[in-house]
């Protein structure tokens, strides 16, 4: 494969999908290993490209630490997959799934073996779950589970893949919601995706996962030339992302807040977040606050969605990010999601394309030395990752050891 020369910090190399859009294809993206699949290069040149810029002898010796980090927390994933082929529980693929990506992602080529024994038998099992609308779940939380499993499978390269892929595709265009008047943006639900069962509304977790997974789909729409293949409408789906973010510019929401502390950021769905609100006494309206998981998640939709870096939606979130940087906790829900919070923070990062960030008061950090220390320290002896708060199954030492793989992953080739 021919590499193009790139600016370190972002190149935008424009790839146009049978629907005109144009989305880029960010020198960093090499850096996340979901972002592989998005090239029209195939995985396998894009996991073999060398790193660029060349790494420095630092970024040498620290890339090997991450690398045993890496190791460690892959042999406690290999010791404890279930002899069916996945990890923690059957009912939910996309911890399976997420477990195959760390494996996928890792660096060098020994885990690039896709008939080995832990390989082999998560995508049999990974398979077994692909029903016959196009969703890959056992009964629960669709959405995640297909667009989580979705990624997983575009990470094989593999042709016989690709039909249980583009019909999952399908599968999440066909939950874009659309309330009121058909084809009007009317509500603030409107051109979101939900849960897929529970709930009928949209909101942000589960759009911005399956927009992940549908917008590295788009190179199978290109490369098939699926002519009558079903597209998201992105316009709505903008439309939904802003009426999630504090900023009364773009959000008339009477909760939409310009408050320094919340201007900018996410919120779970129009009108709820998970970090709360605050009521004002004398007029009774409610703020509500942003937090950090979902502000990643949105400023990395924003991204997806074609929106440029200068976009004042994107410089929004980026300035509140900036403002709220931390890496003791998931920045308005306290422990809550830590390790989602880590995830996106660096997938988010990453695909915008910064290598450092300037916090308040002068200080400039380093983030994916700063993160990958923080992740390396959490590292149990035995390999694996914990965490003491259940909410959102990180209780679970599968899911939360698999996040921090693949963030080591992503780590680790950005250096």
């Amino acid at each position: 494969m021919k590499l193009i020369p790139v600016n370190p910090m972002i190149s935008a190399i424009p790839c146009h999908g049978k629907d005109g859009r144009s989305f880029r294809r960010f020198e960093n993206v090499l850096a996340v290993t979901l972002v592989c699949w998005m090239s029209a290069a195939s995985p396998s040149e894009l996991l073999s490209a060398p790193a660029i810029p060349l790494p420095s002898a630092h970024d040498v010796s620290y890339r090997n630490e991450l690398g045993l980090g890496i190791e460690r927390g892959l042999a406690w994933l290999a010791s404890n997959q279930n002899s069916n082929g996945w990890w923690s529980t059957p009912d939910q693929p996309a911890i399976t799934a997420l477990a195959l990506l760390a494996f996928r992602g890792a660096p060098g080529d020994r885990h690039r073996n896709l008939n080995s024994p832990v390989q082999s038998k998560g995508y049999a099992f990974l398979l077994s779950c692909a029903r016959p609308d196009g969703g890959i779940h056992r009964s629960s939380l669709v959405t995640y589970n297909t667009s989580i499993s979705m990624l997983a499978l575009l990470a094989t390269d593999r042709a016989h893949d690709e039909p249980v892929i583009l019909r999952a595709r399908q599968f999440l265009v066909g939950l874009q919601r659309d309330f009121g008047e058909p084809g009007k943006a009317d509500s603030p639900f409107d051109g979101g995706i939900g849960y897929g069962s529970k709930y009928d509304h949209s909101d942000m977790g589960n759009t911005s996962q399956a927009l992940e997974a549908l917008y590295f789909s788009k190179r199978l729409l290109r490369d098939k030339d699926l002519a009558g293949a079903k597209d998201l409408d992105w316009d709505a789906l903008v439309h939904f992302l802003q009426s999630c973010q504090n900023l009364p510019s773009h959000n008339k929401e009477r909760w939409a807040s310009d408050a320094p502390e919340n201007k900018g950021g996410f919120v779970y769905y129009p009108g709820h977040s998970m970090a709360g609100g605050e009521t004002n006494s004398v007029t009774g309206r409610v703020a509500l606050r942003s937090y950090g998981s979902i502000s990643y998640a949105g400023m990395m939709s924003y991204l997806y969605a074609d929106l440029k870096r200068d976009d004042s939606r994107v410089t929004a979130v980026f300035d509140w990010l900036r403002q709220n940087y931390t890496l003791q906790e998931n920045p308005g829900m306290g422990q809550q999601g830590l390790y989602y919070y880590f995830h996106t923070m660096a997938k988010a990062l990453t695909i915008y394309g910064a290598a450092h960030l300037d916090l308040p008061g002068g200080r400039k950090v380093a983030w994916r030395r700063e993160l990958g220390d923080r992740l390396l320290n959490l590292q149990q002896k035995d390999g694996s990752w914990v965490s003491d708060t259940a909410r959102w199954l990180e209780r679970d030492p599968a899911l939360v050891t698999a996040y921090a793989v693949l963030t080591l992953n992503m780590i680790h080739r950005g250096l």
